[in-house]
């Protein structure tokens, strides 16, 4: 792979590996600091044109100005947004958003089949089920781990094909609709700019490997 795409995809998998912990685990002030207050977020490491992704690097500059309370508005955020145990106003589940050809049922299935054909299991400390974004995100920055060290040019196209079929198959059918719902519901700057960078990143990623 060229070398120059294979940095690229590296600095989007780091922004996917942020943006699904954010979706799995109730922030902490690890993570505000690590990620706001020390800047690691007003300097992302790829740039893009997609305007979801300028959009996305606006918000998450604009965010969390003061530790405490972004730490206490980021809980509630995820209480009301992603919790089971909350409201919640936008389950990150696959299969919360079938689409007209699918059922609930087959769409949470088939993310667990297409992991157990690369023998791939999460490993996170919390468990999700199979259909969850941050763990079918997991699964992505997996493969695209998998496509940059690959280094002959038939395996190499191989598996581009299988990322994008795998996020035609179980992201960017049910991510938009997701994304609306983060953008229509969250109280803060940090969980819009988030879920616009988690769809930014599968339509980059997706655009790359073309």
């Amino acid at each position: 792979m060229d070398k120059n795409h294979v940095n690229v995809l590296k600095g989007y998998n780091l922004l996917l590996y942020f943006a699904g912990s954010m979706i799995l685990n109730i922030p902490t002030e690890e993570c505000v600091i690590d990620f706001w207050l020390n800047g690691r977020l007003k300097k992302l490491p790829v740039t893009s044109s997609n305007p979801r992704f300028l959009k996305a690097a606006a918000f998450l500059r604009g965010s969390c100005e003061n530790k405490d309370l972004c730490r206490k508005n980021l809980s509630d955020d995820y209480f009301r947004l992603f919790d089971p145990n909350g409201l919640p106003l936008a389950p990150p589940y696959e299969s919360v958003y079938p689409d007209k050809n699918n059922t609930s049922a087959r769409l949470a299935e088939s993310a667990g089949k297409f992991y157990e054909s690369y023998g791939w299991k999460s490993k996170h400390p919390i468990k999700a089920s199979d259909d969850h974004l941050s763990i079918e995100l997991l699964f992505l920055t997996t493969l695209v781990d998998k496509c940059q060290q690959l280094d002959d040019d038939p395996s190499c196209r191989e598996m581009k094909n299988e990322i994008r079929r795998f996020i035609d198959q179980h992201l960017l059918p049910w991510i938009p609709e997701w994304n609306r719902k983060v953008e229509q519901s969250a109280h803060t700057l940090c969980y819009k700019g988030i879920s616009n960078l988690i769809h930014a990143c599968v339509e980059d990623i997706y655009g790359i490997l073309a």
